[in-house]
């Protein structure tokens, strides 16, 4: 499954060095996200996305959002070490996450009188920032208040940063690479007394 809230909580990942890599880091790395995942924008907003070039800071904040309202809802597990110890309170991210979703706009019934119901959007803004902020809010408020919220989880691997969906009750990390290094770590820890 993956939503538009989802992928942008995966724009931070391990950097392979004991660090963090930010995959939206540019203007243009972000560009570039939204092209990526212009469909999921679109599936959003319920019409075709037309991209935009300045949206970086914008959703680097939603972004920071988004995370922190996945660390709650992860709770009382522990949230996803790359940003852990510098989340925005949650409550300030429930009140940023809404006013994203309020900007957007919304779908409305319309029902011809010699046809059949369809629905069309009606938006409050046709700013494409405005449009893209709204649509990662939207998405994170269907993705929060939806079945697969219990499944979420932060995956607990040493070097991994990511979020993901519990697809089995024994699944513990997000991937078999991530199983398979914490396995390699206990090893050496186990062997080496460390």
């Amino acid at each position: 499954m993956s939503t538009l809230a989802f992928a942008l909580a995966a724009t931070i990942r391990h950097d392979g060095n004991g660090g963090v890599a930010d995959l939206l880091a540019t203007p243009a790395d972000a560009a570039t996200w939204v092209e990526q995942h212009g469909d999921l924008v679109a599936e959003v907003l319920g019409r075709p996305f037309e991209g935009t070039d300045d949206a970086r800071d914008e959703l680097v904040r939603v972004r920071g959002a988004v995370r922190a309202l996945f660390a709650r809802a992860v709770a009382p597990r522990p949230a996803s070490t790359a940003d852990a110890d510098r989340l925005i309170d949650a409550g300030a991210a429930l009140r940023m996450v809404n006013r994203a979703a309020d900007r957007l706009g919304t779908t409305q019934l319309d029902w011809p009188e010699d046809g059949v119901p369809v629905t069309k959007w009606a938006g409050r803004t046709d700013d494409p920032v405005t449009l893209l902020v709204g649509a990662v809010g939207r998405s994170a408020i269907d993705f929060l208040a939806g079945p697969d919220r219990v499944r979420l989880r932060a995956c607990p691997a040493a070097r991994c940063v990511k979020y993901f969906l519990q697809d089995d009750p024994r699944q513990t990390w997000c991937s078999p690479s991530c199983g398979n290094r914490e396995r390699v770590n206990r090893h050496y820890r186990r062997r080496h007394g460390r």
